[in-house]
């Protein structure tokens, strides 16, 4: 890191780059200049269009690959998908500092945060009229975008070195200093922000005192967490007070949705979707293709199941591009209530519709000469047309009945063969292609390696069938292989500070549960069905393809026959209620979300067979881990896991017990070293020691994480 070279490349692009806005009166719409010099930070103008500028680097964490694996890869609740990930799912060899993924543009674009914000600490005191309306936002923005950065830095690599002042020339002398001193840094700069921003933002996608707030009261957290256990005991008690604090103030100042399926209602860009009370900040994308740069929004592109290689659903706008990465674990399904929860239907996908007719799947003779057909089946007739459900996943428990495993007869050989997506349920075929978690007579099962798998998509290996993440999903992308999403990206809502409140409560200790369970009932009460709410119903944004403009006439992104996006699931069928869609749908499902006491904590039947694989005996672990799994049903896939589970430690229990990685032979998670990432290479090998020399082999040792 040659910070001359990284000073000028992000002067240039924080100011002239622009920023992808939501809103065509936003402050992101700025004047490009393109050829910048560093005297115009001497002026408030350009002071101004470099605060601009740097909104960009908020971007950074949605825009990749690195999203997925920096983040929510290796972990219990993905695994890898379509795309096997050696080393981020797998803890492999090919997780080291010279690895080409996430590291390097991770701590590339972290510290191209820190320096625009050390000039702008630093100049606008001296070049900014104290007098101006904006004087305190200006400098509370810089505050806020150094102490995010260096606390993006510390969660992954641990101890960084501290750099507080904007370079005037070449600087190759670094040291690291210890994760004490990062997270006093973190603090001092967010308390800094804290007490500079204003509470209503000046415009949209601003940064805001409450912005501010959220992430005090996470790295309060954090530092008061197992990870830190050598050096934090100190802090911990003030720590969690903070938390509290400043959670609360959160909280107050953004109530939560009524409905968790506000947060995710795309429609169209710069919806009421985009302006929801509980979101406190997010990267701001467009359908501006002028401000997408080089990446956009790529989250949507992630989490999908594959669907396009299916007879009579070809890939659309509104059902996605699958790049499919990651594939929901069995630990994920387990997690939650699916009778009652209505989370879990309001994040994931389980119906796709079909919209090719004309490839969709035939009866065969086999079918019917077996007697698996329904009745009315003729040969060579279509299982189901455009406009129907064409894909189906069945979220069931094991010990279900209903289901068995379906095998071809080739009428000419006499010889059976296992189909894909074709199953039994109750001795008949089921028309649309269908993925069952569970057959008949299976056990529970928690790895679901290729020799001990359950159902017809956990036994395919990579795992390109799944039931997948919705909270992503966009059809107002302008093309059927666009990459570049569309839809804003939330990096905080008033959510999360309700569960940080909740641990640090859980974490005084036993005389303060009661006030955890008060906080952890706002989300379940809010997670519950309300009565007369359809529960068959599905909403994400893959709707948004019916305001889309791309979207229109055949071959516009979609079928005029039908779309992949369904507003339909299989609540019903899954939950085997089939026929008492009218008195579920009449009442309330809070009387078994709200939580009434510890014992529904510790007598949880959902989250028993959990603390059965974790070894969870005493209250407090059983606390902890339903506090865990909590963050799992509230905030699952939004990027936070993988950084959760290692600052409490959980990592290496939860991978091993939950993530089939552990079963295929790729990788193995080493608690002695996978609790950080390798300092890139390039890093180690571009800076000098204080004599000026290259660091020696065991300079550059001393420097980096153990393990690498």
């Amino acid at each position: 890191m040659k910070l001359n070279k990284t000073l000028f490349t992000l002067l240039i692009a924080g100011v002239a780059g622009g920023m992808a806005t939501s809103c065509s009166d936003s402050f992101l719409d700025e004047e490009l200049i393109t050829q910048p010099s560093t005297d115009r930070f001497k002026t408030q103008e350009g002071l101004d269009e470099l605060v601009t500028g740097a909104y960009q680097k908020l971007k950074f964490k949605f825009n990749y690959i690195w999203a997925i694996e920096c983040y929510n890869m290796g972990v219990d609740e993905f695994t890898d998908a379509n795309n096997t990930m050696p080393a981020w799912n797998h803890y492999s060899q090919d997780l080291n500092s010279a690895e080409t993924g996430a590291n390097q543009p991770m701590w590339d674009n972290m510290y191209g945060l820190i320096e625009p914000a050390n000039i702008l600490i630093t100049n606008i005191p001296q070049f900014y009229s104290q007098s101006s309306a904006t004087y305190n936002t200006r400098l509370g923005e810089a505050y806020f975008l150094r102490g995010y950065a260096y606390f993006e830095l510390v969660k992954q690599f641990g101890g960084v070195p501290i750099k507080l002042n904007p370079s005037t020339s070449v600087e190759t002398t670094f040291t690291r200093n210890s994760e004490e001193e990062v997270y006093a840094q973190i603090i001092s700069d967010l308390e800094q922000a804290y007490s500079l921003l204003p509470e209503s933002p000046e415009a949209t996608g601003r940064i805001t005192k409450w912005a501010a707030a959220h992430f005090l009261a996470k790295a309060h957290l954090f530092r008061a967490s197992e990870l830190y256990s050598d050096w934090n005991d100190s802090y911990i008690a003030q720590d969690l007070q903070d938390v509290i604090k400043y959670g609360t103030e959160v909280c107050n100042a953004h109530p939560l949705c009524s409905n968790y399926v506000d947060l995710w209602d795309y429609t169209e860009p710069n919806g009421a979707n985009e302006k929801v009370s509980e979101v406190i900040l997010a990267a701001q994308f467009s359908n501006d293709e002028s401000t997408w740069g080089r990446y956009g929004n790529q989250m949507h592109l992630y989490y999908p199941s594959v669907y396009q290689d299916m007879a009579g659903t070809k890939r659309d706008i509104s059902g996605g591009r699958e790049f499919s990465y990651v594939s929901a674990t069995e630990y994920t399904m387990q997690v939650f209530d699916r009778v009652n929860d209505s989370r879990f239907w309001k994040s994931f996908i389980t119906c796709y519709g079909a919209n090719d007719t004309s490839s969709a799947p035939t009866w065969s003779k086999g079918d019917i000469q077996s007697g698996y057909a329904p009745e009315g089946a003729v040969e060579g007739g279509k299982r189901f047309v455009a406009g129907e459900i064409g894909i189906k996943y069945i979220v069931n428990n094991p010990g279900d009945t209903r289901y068995t495993k379906y095998e071809e007869l080739n009428t000419e050989t006499g010889l059976t063969a296992p189909v894909e997506a074709k199953i039994l349920k109750n001795g008949k075929i089921s028309a649309p292609h269908t993925f069952v978690r569970y057959y008949a007579g299976q056990a529970q099962s928690w790895n679901l390696d290729p020799q001990n798998s359950t159902g017809n998509y956990y036994s395919i290996v990579p795992h390109k069938r799944s039931v997948a993440l919705s909270k992503f999903r966009d059809g107002y992308r302008n093309s059927v292989a666009s990459q570049f999403g569309t839809r804003d990206a939330i990096i905080a809502r008033s959510a999360e500070d309700v569960l940080m409140v909740a641990e640090a409560y859980i974490r005084q200790g036993e005389s303060q549960y009661a006030n955890a369970i008060e906080w952890i009932n706002k989300l379940r009460d809010r997670a519950a069905y309300q009565a007369g709410e359809d529960r068959s119903v599905n909403v994400d944004g893959g709707q948004a393809y019916k305001n889309n403009p791309y979207c229109s006439g055949n071959g516009g992104g979609y079928s005029p026959d039908g779309a992949i996006y369904s507003e339909e699931n299989t609540y019903y069928e899954s939950n085997n209620l089939e026929g008492q869609e009218d008195v579920y749908n009449a009442q309330s499902s809070l009387d078994n979300m709200h939580l009434n006491s510890v014992s529904d904590i510790y007598n949880s039947e959902v989250d028993q067979p959990i603390y059965d694989a974790l070894g969870c005996s005493s209250n407090a672990d059983k606390m902890m881990c339903f506090l865990l799994n909590e963050r799992t049903r509230e905030l699952c896939g939004e990027l936070y896991r993988w950084e959760d589970l290692a600052r409490t430690m959980t990592l290496d229990a939860r991978w091993h017990a939950f993530n089939d990685g552990v079963s295929r032979g790729i990788g193995e998670f080493d608690p002695a070293k996978h609790y950080y990432r390798p300092i890139p290479q390039s890093f180690l090998d571009g800076i000098t020691n204080e004599n000026g020399g290259a660091l020696s082999n065991e300079e550059k040792q001393a420097m980096q994480n153990p393990g690498y």
